[in-house]
């Protein structure tokens, strides 16, 4: 084998190996649940311009048009510069190289080396010539097949390991159970909902700091092996409280984290349309986010939003429940109440079941913060602090980046960031909040909502709509929901002049460049996530 073969096939299994890195971070964006993998995959994923490309690669090696050394150097040089892009490419939420990913990533790579590998046995000793019939180029065209499928070799990978994972998990598992089990003074706080958890979770952990030891799951560690990650790895002896975020998109997502946690108490944060593509309806929302107050003992309560109408109507028999609001605050135990928004803050009065005001300032914006932190408050208030201490906890909240958070750059542009994710309830307020900035133009960047369902076009309109009452420029994102978001936009008599369409965020990036001035305020509002760029 000559030199010159050997660097193709180097090149060529690098190029192999990078394409699993990609299957396998999206992969992990869906849970590593080949269902929801597989959905992804039919969303336009099968076939894309990348794979295209291997495609056309792959007729070339099979065709008389160039001699074979050329075709296997084009070959080479597409390879590089694909694994370049790979290399640069920037991501809202990068791979996580955890055990599990390293096992698939170990099967996938045999797999997906064993037809080139055979290849090379059969053809690559038999002559150095170059020549087709003795079999580089096909060598070569079956790697870059292989490389078209890598998502079926990760698929397969996850379905070999399907017994070695279920025994690990169950391990994992065994062992955070019994530290839990073995913590009968531990205090666990469920925190759930189709939006608000995290930034709940941050409130929360913050006011209840005052005065307990108190941890909380780190990040987005709102799945099932994330909480036994957090209890496995971070739980301590004098922990007092465990303040437990739980994610869900599917019906009894919850229940599997209950299980594990045995919660005393609960928020439920708000049921809106998010998930709907897992979830099918809202009643089955609704549902899934109250097996967290299903799994609550008589002696606990769980904390619940009535701004949400479906939330509102759910009866809880099991335990005691706490209903609070911001703006629906008929039948409510918990109100806030004249709430004021200036650029520096919010100020506010929390209204108690016995008529008892509170007031609190905050560094937080937006009705959303406000509902997040009252539910915090309610808490505090049932675990037994003080006002004062209460007061002292929400005056050190801090803003969560990519929520709701506002930063001002030195040039006197002014930045709303809600970039994290995106939902018809806190979109709506974001925009309402950027239309209080009067000083200077408001601009939105958008690339609208995800995960919607059937009703994805309906409420990106609705956003689009928003977004033309509230802001001066608005830039469009990417093609996913572009069309709904310019026809909501346009409805509400938006000068098309002042409406943007960008393919990318850095193209956006690139326009704002050109067009800002200082006393702009920008509304970033949400961010895809990877599988959906």
């Amino acid at each position: 084998m000559t030199p010159f073969l050997i660097v193709i096939y180097i090149i060529c299994g690098v190029y192999l190996l990078l394409n699993f890195k990609r299957d396998i971070h999206m992969l992990q964006q869906n849970s590593y649940r080949i269902s929801r993998y597989w959905r992804w995959l039919e969303d336009g994923n099968f076939i894309t311009a990348w794979r295209l490309w291997d495609i056309a690669l792959i007729f070339l090696l099979l065709s008389t048009l160039l001699t074979p050394p050329v075709c296997l150097l084009i070959v080479a040089i597409v390879c590089c510069g694909k694994c370049w892009n790979i290399f640069k490419a920037k991501h809202k939420k990068p791979l996580v190289f955890t055990r599990r990913v390293w096992r698939i990533y170990s099967v996938a790579g045999i797999l997906g080396i064993i037809p080139f590998i055979l290849m090379l046995i059969n053809f690559g000793g038999r002559d150095d010539s170059l020549e087709f019939y003795n079999g580089p180029e096909s060598t070569v065209a079956v790697l870059l097949l292989t490389s078209t499928l890598s998502w079926a070799f990760v698929i397969a990978s996850v379905w070999l390991l399907k017994p070695i994972e279920a025994r690990i998990n169950q391990k994992y598992w065994n062992e955070a159970k019994s530290i839990l089990d073995n913590m009968p003074q531990l205090k666990v706080i469920g925190i759930t909902g189709s939006y608000g958890k995290t930034s709940t979770k941050h409130y929360l952990h913050t006011i209840l700091s005052e005065k307990f030891e108190t941890l909380m799951t780190p990040g987005s560690y709102n799945t099932p092996m994330g909480v036994i990650r957090t209890v496995r790895e971070m739980m301590k002896p004098y922990t007092e409280i465990f303040i437990c975020e739980m994610g869900a998109k599917q019906k009894g997502d919850i229940k599997e984290i209950c299980d594990l946690v045995s919660p005393d108490c609960g928020i439920i944060t708000a049921v809106g349309p998010m998930h709907l593509e897992t979830f099918g309806s809202i009643d089955n929302v609704c549902s899934t986010k109250f097996e967290l107050s299903d799994a609550i003992p008589a002696n606990g309560f769980v904390i619940v939003n009535n701004d949400f109408a479906p939330a509102a109507a759910r009866e809880v028999s099991n335990t005691d429940v706490i209903r609070y609001a911001v703006t629906n605050t008929s039948n409510c135990d918990y109100v806030a109440k004249d709430v004021v928004y200036s650029t520096e803050g919010t100020s506010f009065k929390v209204v108690s079941p016995d008529g008892i005001e509170m007031t609190f300032r905050t560094k937080l914006i937006g009705e959303s913060n406000i509902s997040n932190l009252l539910a915090a408050i309610i808490t505090a208030i049932k675990m037994g602090m003080d006002e004062e201490t209460i007061r002292r906890g929400v005056n050190r909240i801090e803003q969560v980046e990519h929520r709701l958070s506002i930063k001002r750059t030195p040039g006197g542009v002014t930045i709303i960031d809600d970039a994290f994710n995106s939902n018809p309830v806190g979109s709506k307020m974001a925009l309402e909040v950027l239309g209080q900035f009067t000083g200077g133009r408001r601009i939105c960047v958008t690339p609208g909502m995800i995960e919607l369902g059937d009703r994805r076009e309906e409420l990106n309109e609705e956003l689009g709509r928003h977004i033309g009452q509230h802001s001066d420029i608005a830039i469009v994102v990417n093609a996913y929901n572009r069309d709904a978001l310019v026809k909501g936009i346009l409805d509400t008599g938006f000068d098309k002049k002042n409406l943007h369409i960008v393919d990318s965020f850095s193209s956006s990036q690139q326009l704002l460049s050109r067009i800002l001035r200082s006393g702009d305020t920008i509304l970033y509002e949400n961010d895809l996530p990877d599988s959906f760029k």
